[in-house]
């Protein structure tokens, strides 16, 4: 078929209503009703859907279009409904929500010849009386939509993708265009191997969204941080991704307790309700959708003012993907991500046990993360260099490393000392205590290798551990060191690596960014111990101070542990939000009811003293209001605990991993309420190994940080065993 340009704008204003295509639209839609295949890789917002809509709105028969964004669907087909007035039947879409009545309509209109659009997911596309059907219809042609699914290197796999090539040739062939809003040169290759479209005329625009502002923040009081910079944008549209629906559940109440309209939205959820959340925020009913990170949304928006990463990704195509809904009409989009490298770690676990092929793809994915993460180049350079495209300017002007330079220095004689610890050594080492040893920090794993007789033990002591890990996480990011998913996060030096110890160079390194190796104020449990200094907390210097001394005062005369009082960042809060009455200091991060009332008297007393004393205006604008837990998992386990239930038992009922059923009960006891695991400890952990944990927290600990006590304990106790007891331990002493 044959169109000539003016025939195509006036069906382009005809249907659509534009007056001129955009970019390379017209020549892709040229190329496509010529016959011929085409490959499209075009930014989220560039207009990918035009390319293939108006094509089968114009060519004879029906286009198929292959997507995986069921709830996207309905709105696609809508809008082409709106379009084309009085044709219901124009577009259709054939997935699993269709009821047997909605079948039979759609077959109907497909036989009868007046649909020209229909949309199928690839489960679909799949089953055999929808291929029996499909055989049946003059095809157009075939558009597959979120291409880069089709590749395990990309960064939202879909087995069912791997297919369609094989379905597409039992239907019956006709000319395919496939799309992508983002496809580094290795997906865009697996892409078109695996479609046998190799011989396709790739169309690629630029992945240059100038609009976008790109930043990194530190993982701390992050819900402060979201809640904050949300009242300061006050009516904009916003998307925030979490990687687990519990947190997207969260996040939503927390912002609505908060005065912001939020409704959460991901692939648990009945597709009713996610259908009615997703037209609320189309229709401006709320201003914030919180969603997964693994459910592709699909949103199509074009005033999104900012997208938040509540959860690093664990790819940068997805980071691009999803920060790509930010600004879609060519105004201001914010992209905010948190970053803690105890993120990193997260994902790292959930690879080990998969198939050694797919640990080794998302290791260099999320290599790649961590580099764009940790980086002091200009974001935007390495996103685009990411996808094979080059930006010459060194400074973009719109991201917060070209805005706000990292202090950088040459790092060769401490990537050589690096290389040389790790090669000197028989057996390979985590980061961690390679970054100990040189900075001659004693521990008792550190003495039971006899480390500290290593003649590079303490050679940087003066600049500490969180240099050298920085160093070692710079060298992993420039391939010149490795760290092997499989073997738990050993590190071991690169042929690259050993190659540039052999011919060293200047090396520009970043100094330490201070992103939190620790996690983020949503597991309080955890965050007791990570310390920060005053100066970092943003709160009161003098009043947090004033509260040290009084915790201190409190654990001699309670002989208990200062962390088992309030942790460190609680005192942090209660500088900034100064609470004056315990049901204001439950609102504080890591206090729950019962350290509230078991603990916070004297020191509310003290804040509501230096508050009248010192004239201070409290920010009641800047105080986030907690959501309590109303959590039926909460509920759940303390009754199922104090009926010595199993916690194998209890995690399987509730469709949770043994570490998520962990990190919920330190949750629970950390909040004040008292819980009873001894019959799990008896069960399961030696009696000496109990006494010599317990020992250490009552004794030694000054922090309850798993990660000191597994450096302090040594190598013969297990990192669960360590958490199960300072459960306990939490439990006797501090509820």
């Amino acid at each position: 078929m044959q169109i000539t340009s003016e025939e195509l704008r006036a069906k382009l204003k005809e249907f659509f209503g534009f007056n001129a295509f955009k970019g390379d639209q017209e020549e892709i839609i040229k190329h496509l009703i010529s016959g011929q295949d085409a490959f499209v890789l075009m930014p989220t917002g560039g207009g990918k859907s035009l390319c293939y809509q108006l094509p089968a709105l114009v060519m004879p028969g029906t286009a198929i279009v292959i997507s995986p964004l069921i709830a996207l669907m309905k709105n696609q087909v809508d809008a082409i409904r709106g379009f084309i007035s009085n044709q219901e039947g124009i577009a259709h879409f054939l997935n699993s929500s269709l009821n047997k009545s909605q079948l039979t309509e759609v077959r109907n209109d497909l036989l009868s010849g007046v649909t020209k659009l229909l949309y199928v997911a690839p489960e679909s596309l799949t089953k055999e009386a929808n291929v029996e059907l499909l055989k049946q219809l003059n095809i157009s042609f075939y558009a597959i939509d979120e291409a880069h699914c089709i590749s395990e290197w990309g960064h939202d796999f879909r087995p069912e993708y791997r297919r369609i090539h094989e379905i597409v040739e039992e239907i019956g062939t006709a000319p395919i265009i496939a799309l992508t809003a983002t496809a580094t040169p290795k997906v865009q290759a697996d892409i078109q191997k695996n479609l046998a479209m190799n011989q396709a005329r790739v169309f690629k625009s630029s992945f240059n969204r100038s609009n976008l502002y790109y930043e990194l923040r530190d993982k701390t009081n992050i819900k402060k941080e979201i809640v904050k910079y949300i009242k300061a944008n006050p009516h904009k549209s916003g998307i925030i991704y979490c990687l687990s629906r519990k947190k997207v559940e969260e996040i939503a109440e927390l912002l609505n307790v908060n005065g912001i309209k939020a409704l959460p939205y991901h692939a648990g959820m009945d597709a009713a309700t996610r259908a009615k959340n997703q037209d609320m925020f189309l229709m401006e009913e709320v201003d914030v959708i919180v969603a997964t990170i693994a459910f592709g949304m699909g949103i199509d928006k074009p005033d999104v003012r900012f997208v938040i990463h509540y959860d690093i990704p664990k790819s940068l195509e997805g980071y691009y993907q999803e920060t790509g809904r930010a600004g879609r009409d060519g105004q201001e989009g914010q992209c905010i991500a948190f970053y803690s490298y105890k993120d990193i770690l997260k994902l790292e676990k959930f690879m080990q046990g998969k198939p050694l092929a797919e640990q080794e793809i998302g290791k260099q994915l999320l290599l790649d993360t961590v580099a764009y993460a940790e980086t002091n180049r200009c974001r935007r350079k390495i996103l685009l260099n990411y996808f094979g495209e080059e930006y010459d300017l060194d400074n973009c002007g719109h991201c917060d490393n070209c805005l706000h330079p990292k202090v950088q220095f040459n790092g060769q004689e401490d990537m050589l000392t690096v290389i040389d610890l790790i090669e000197s050594m028989k057996e390979q080492f985590k980061m961690e205590h390679l970054a100990n040893i040189l900075a001659g920090v004693t521990n008792s794993l550190i003495k039971s290798y006899n480390h500290h007789t290593h003649e590079l033990y303490g050679v940087g002591k003066d600049k500490g551990a969180r240099h050298w890990l920085a160093v070692i996480r710079q060298g992993i990011v420039l391939h010149l060191l490795d760290k092997n998913v499989e073997t738990y996060g050993l590190i071991s030096v690169t042929p690259e690596g050993k190659a540039y110890y052999e011919n060293p160079t200047p090396l520009m390194l970043t100094e330490d960014r201070e992103f939190a190796d620790g996690d983020d104020d949503d597991d309080d449990t955890l965050l007791i111990g990570n310390t920060k200094h005053a100066n970092q907390s943003g709160g009161d210097p003098v009043l947090l101070a004033m509260l040290k001394d009084l915790r201190h005062s409190m654990s001699k005369r309670k002989n208990l542990p200062p962390f088992v009082i309030f942790s460190d960042p609680s005192l942090d809060d209660m500088s900034i939000s100064y609470p004056i009455t315990l049901d204001e200091l439950k609102n504080c991060q890591g206090v729950g009811e019962g350290k509230a009332r078991k603990f916070g008297k004297e020191f509310v007393d003290l804040i509501a003293k230096y508050v009248e004393e010192n004239d201070v205006m409290r920010p009641d604008d800047f105080v986030v209001r907690s959501i309590v837990n109303k959590s039926a998992n909460k509920v759940y386990i303390i009754q199922n605990i104090d009926r010595k239930i199993p916690l194998e038992d209890i995690a399987d009922a509730r469709n949770m991993d043994f570490l998520q059923l962990l990190e919920e009960i330190e949750a629970i006891v950390n909040s004040g309420t008292k819980l009873n695991i001894d019959y799990h400890i008896r069960q399961f952990i030696d009696e000496d190994k109990v006494d010599d944990i317990y020992s250490y927290f009552r004794e030694e600990a000054t922090t309850d940080s798993i990660q000191v006590a597994m450096k302090e304990l040594g190598h013969d106790f297990t990192e669960e065993e360590v958490r199960i007891v300072r459960i306990k331990f939490m439990s006797d002493l501090g509820n």
